[in-house]
């Protein structure tokens, strides 16, 4: 099992980022909470990892803290949730809030996350809210300033449309989201955010 990796970030194109670990370049899939303690220089990251092994795939999840990839992990047990509507989860609202949420039984702000449902909602907080005191007083994020995105052929907009439908948006969801913002002069991790915290 790989369970931690450091490296320095060859690429990024959220929910992806190619980690260079002494020359092996891991693909890993993140949350948005990840990428935005990422460095914007070439300083070396260290992301706490799980690796899902499926029929047709093997997938590598990187985060920032252990106490994300905790939630993610509990995430994980819960019927009907997966590692796109984990990510989706983790992407939309901080452990803090998502916490907050399931303390309230807030349905509603579940719902509005793509991938989940009012079952799925419902199913959320009868069974995570045992699992999260547990979750509690992992390590803060990496003491990493919010750095640009490596560029790219696409534009922001382009990068951050593409980045909300990998997170489970549908294409016109996704892009009433970030109309939704003034994007004039922001990059792609600051466009996902804003049309994140927007679409709410």
């Amino acid at each position: 099992m790989i369970g931690l990796l450091r490296g320095r970030v060859l690429s990024r194109r959220p929910p992806f980022l190619l980690l260079d670990v002494n020359g092996v370049g891991y693909e890993i899939e993140a949350p948005m909470s990840t990428f935005y303690v990422l460095p914007g220089d070439d300083s070396p990251v260290t992301l706490h990892t799980h690796l899902a092994i499926r029929d047709d795939a093997h997938v590598l999840y990187g985060f920032a803290s252990e106490n994300d990839r905790a939630l993610f992990r509990a995430l994980l047990k819960v019927s009907g949730v997966g590692g796109k509507v984990a990510l989706a989860i983790l992407s939309g609202m901080s452990a803090d809030e998502f916490s907050l949420t399931i303390q309230a039984g807030d349905v509603a702000a579940l719902t509005r996350l793509p991938g989940i449902g009012k079952k799925t909602a419902e199913r959320l907080i009868v069974e995570m809210r045992d699992r999260l005191d547990g979750l509690a007083g992992g390590p803060a994020p990496l003491p990493a300033a919010r750095g640009g995105v490596v560029a790219a052929q696409a534009s922001p907009f382009d990068d951050a449309l593409s980045a909300l439908q990998a997170l489970g948006y549908k294409p016109a969801e996704a892009q009433r989201m970030l109309r939704a913002v003034d994007g004039e002069g922001l990059g792609t991790e600051d466009l996902i955010k804003a049309a994140l915290q927007a679409g709410r």
